[in-house]
This record gives C-alpha cells, structure tokens and sequence, in this order.
C-alpha cells in the first residue's frame, strides 16, 4: 500500500494535537497501520533555529525575519526528521497524521508577503520543500478554521493566563489575523479541507469537530 499523509493545520489553539490523536485512534480502530508526526520537533536539535526565531533571538516581531528566511528554519527540521526517522517507514507504507506540516510556512509565513506576492510564495515553498528538498507531498491537508479571537481565549486557557509563555507569534494578534487571511486564501487555491471549528463566537465539541474532519477525509481515507 503506498503511504498516505495526510496534514492537520490550524492557528495556535486551534485544537491540532487533539484532533491529530482522535483521528488516529479511529484509523487504529479499523485495523491502518498509523504514524502520527508533529512539526516542528522541539524535541531534537534539528529545531534549534525554530526555538531560537519563536524565543525572539532574531527580533521581538515575526516580520524581523523575512518569510523565506523563517521558512528555511522550518524547513530543515522537516527533513531532519524525515531523513533520520521516518523515511523508512513512509516508503513502506502507512497512514501518516501531521500535526502541521510543510503547510504551516504558507499560513504564518506568507503573511509576510504582500497580498500580490502570495502565488509567487506558495510556488517557491512547494519547490523548496518538496521538490528540492525532497519532502513527501501531502495527499490532503485539513483546515481548522477557528476565529484568532477564540484561539486567543484557548491559548489563554492553556497558559493559565500567563501571556508570557507565548511565542513569538502567538503573542501577536495583529499577525495571527493575517496568517488567519493566508490561510483561507491558500485553502481555497491550494483545495485544502475546510473544517469549521466555531459556532456562535465559541468552540464546537472536540468529538463533532472530529467527525467533521473525518467526514472530510472520506475519499481518502
């Protein structure tokens, strides 16, 4: 069986690692063989250069580093572990679940670029990461549309109110409003999978938002 990865995007708060998990123990659940991967990897060396540009080593706002420069950053945590992990198993055969991807430098990093830049951008990334580097194209990726204002509230919740353990992005709404408008601009050039996450100013049920992504995912999967 030739491997199937599939990509879980979102804005910081958006609920990515808890529906990556649901999602994979319903496909355990009919017998698929799955990885799940999180990008990027705080856990090796690889995201050092990741950690150091979120941390503001390189300046207290995202547009202190340029979208292709931060990309790169991104970038080579990718195929880090792509070389020393999970090549083998992708080459194989099975189900793999990204809790962000390649994808995630369109979303934050594109909102960079100026609005008639945005094609030009998302060409070059796809080249980089995919056809130079070698990066395995996604066979679906799935947007969690949730408002930055409900993110906001969500990330609070995690942070216990404690804004100084946000990065550098998730500390910025002004930016978070403009990776929110790349995102919706990529899904619809790019045929991403739209689910929406809010419902009257709040967060739907994680187990409806669930089901939405599965239904999403049917001809996939």
């Amino acid at each position: 069986m030739r491997s199937k990865l599939i990509v879980i995007e979102g804005l910081d708060g958006s609920g990515k690692a808890t529906q990556t998990k649901l999602l994979a123990e319903k496909l355990k659940g009919r017998g698929l063989s799955v990885r799940q991967l999180e990008f990027p990897d705080y856990e090796s060396d690889s995201s050092a250069l990741v950690k150091l540009y979120l941390g503001g080593a390189f300046g207290n706002d995202p547009g202190d580093v340029n979208a292709y420069a931060a990309s790169a950053f991104y970038a080579v945590d990718r195929v880090a572990g792509y070389l020393s992990d999970w090549r083998r198993d992708y080459e194989r055969g099975a189900v793999f679940l990204c809790d962000r991807y390649c994808t995630s430098n369109i979303i934050y990093q594109m909102a960079k670029v100026e609005p008639e830049e945005r094609d030009g951008f998302i060409a070059w990334q796809e080249d980089f990461e995919y056809d130079r580097l070698g990066l395995p194209r996604p066979d679906a990726v799935v947007y969690l549309d949730v408002s930055p204002e409900v993110s906001q509230r969500l990330m609070e919740k995690r942070y216990g109110g404690d804004s100084s353990r946000k990065d550098l992005h998730e500390s910025n709404l002004r930016f978070l409003l403009s990776c929110r408008e790349s995102a919706l601009y990529a899904a619809e050039k790019l045929g991403w999978r739209m689910v929406g996450c809010c419902e009257n100013g709040e967060i739907k049920p994680i187990e409806a938002i669930a089901d939405e992504i599965e239904k999403a995912l049917e001809d996939i999967l």
